[in-house]
């Protein structure tokens, strides 16, 4: 799940070596802590947060599959 959302985050963003997840276990969630480069953080979000959005579906659909839940924290 780390290594899809680091290949999707490096396709929007501008500088895709500033990309970095942090992976956390917090009961039964996994909980991605994604960070950008300051002028990226708004192509992450998107208007009206639909590319967030969008990847946190993904990111569920990926955690499902493996019988787990998993939240997206974009850092700002």
């Amino acid at each position: 799940m780390q290594e899809f959302l680091e290949f999707v985050a490096r396709r929007l963003v501008e500088q895709p070596d500033n990309v970095t997840v942090h992976r956390e276990t917090k009961e039964e969630k996994i909980v991605f802590r994604l960070e950008v480069a300051e002028p990226d953080i708004g192509k992450v979000i998107g208007r009206n947060g639909r590319t967030a959005q969008a990847l946190r579906v993904l990111l569920a659909a990926v955690a499902a599959r493996e019988g787990k839940r998993a939240i997206l924290e974009i850092a700002d």
